[in-house]
């Protein structure tokens, strides 16, 4: 009784110690079925992340917003340019029978308007243009990184389904190899046949390895188009498998398309306007041009004599419109009195 007792003891011990190797081994294929079902990824899954993460997307967006700006500085040409000071200070000394240390502060502003430019048409058009070129560098690159991420998708697609086909090969090699060594063994066939069927698998061994580096830089390469850091994440695993379907193209048609609709040839045409709007601007400084002047003064002290005036109490706001000779007139407290003034600018 004692010894079915220890005997009994004896198998449950080494049961227990056979499960842990398999409940190891489950756990592990479950790990690593979790890691892949995670790390796998769609075409369309793909398309949208490299849209919203890619880099180089990234960098033409923010070049759009920046032609925005830079069409705001074309423009700018045509806009009034408004300037306002306030010079202040601190006198001192006796003038007029005035003493003391007394402070004071007046306040000027000019208002200038192009009235006339041939340099305005131009950049205005210029502006226009340049959003348009930040628009289509950002299609250029939508559709350039698109592409790419197309290729790695397929690209790796291919590269892991051509490595499955190459180790099934080797599998059927290597059954026939130990075949033949079975038959050679029993004298059933020579040599030569054991050789040349351990030949056949062994030259599958650098096919296979070429196949599996080649999907590692497709994932790789994948990885890149999605902003994935490969040191901080999984590599992204396709999902899905290759079809081929027959596709028939017509060459002459497709040219024709293609040189309609290809975002870089659109742009390459918007750089040859932009660079005809900037040689009118250049040209546009052989022309004449004018502009309106209006200059204002406003000094908030009273009893202030000033030069040419009848009045100490006089305040006045002048204006002009320069272009080499000047109009200038001059408006008083209670009238209004023209006068034509020289002015060589």
């Amino acid at each position: 009784m004692k010894q079915d007792r220890t005997s009994r003891a004896h198998y449950c011990r080494a049961t227990a110690g056979c499960a842990l190797p398999v409940l190891a081994l489950v756990s592990g294929a479950c790990y690593f079925s979790t890691l892949h079902a995670a790390s796998a990824v769609t075409l369309e899954n793909v398309l949208q992340t490299t849209l919203k993460k890619n880099p180089a997307i990234q960098d033409a967006k923010a070049g759009l917003e920046q032609a925005t700006g830079q069409r705001l500085v074309f423009r700018s040409v045509v806009w009034p340019h408004a300037e306002v000071g306030v010079p202040a200070g601190v006198q001192a000394g006796h003038r007029s029978g005035e003493s003391g240390v007394k402070g004071f502060a007046l306040g000027r502003g000019a208002l200038e308007q192009v009235l006339f430019n041939m340099a305005v048409p131009p950049s205005l058009r210029r502006g226009d243009t340049e959003v348009l070129i930040a628009q289509q560098q950002l299609n250029v690159a939508v559709v350039e990184q698109l592409h790419a991420a197309r290729l790695a998708f397929y690209a790796a697609l291919y590269n892991r389904s051509l490595e499955s086909i190459r180790e099934e090969q080797r599998r059927k090699l290597e059954e026939n190899v130990a075949t033949q060594q079975d038959r050679y063994k029993a004298g059933l066939t020579n040599r030569s046949a054991f050789t040349g069927a351990t030949v056949q698998a062994s030259e599958l061994v650098p096919q296979i390895e070429s196949a599996h580096g080649a999907y590692r830089q497709a994932q790789l390469k994948l990885a890149e188009a999605m902003a994935i850091d490969p040191a901080k994440s999984w590599l992204p695993e396709p999902d899905g498998e290759l079809q081929f379907v027959p596709m028939h193209v017509d060459l002459d048609s497709e040219t024709a398309a293609a040189s309609q609709r290809r975002v870089d040839l659109k742009l390459a045409r918007l750089f040859v306007r932009a660079a005809n709007e900037d040689e009118r601007i250049i040209a546009a400084d052989y022309y004449p041009a004018v502009g309106g002047t209006i200059n204002g003064e406003y000094v908030p002290v009273t009893g202030i004599h000033r030069q040419g005036s009848t009045s100490k109490t006089e305040d006045f706001i002048g204006s002009e419109i320069k272009e080499k000779a000047a109009y200038t007139w001059r408006v008083t407290r209670g009238q209004c009195q023209p006068r034509a003034v020289p002015n060589r600018q």
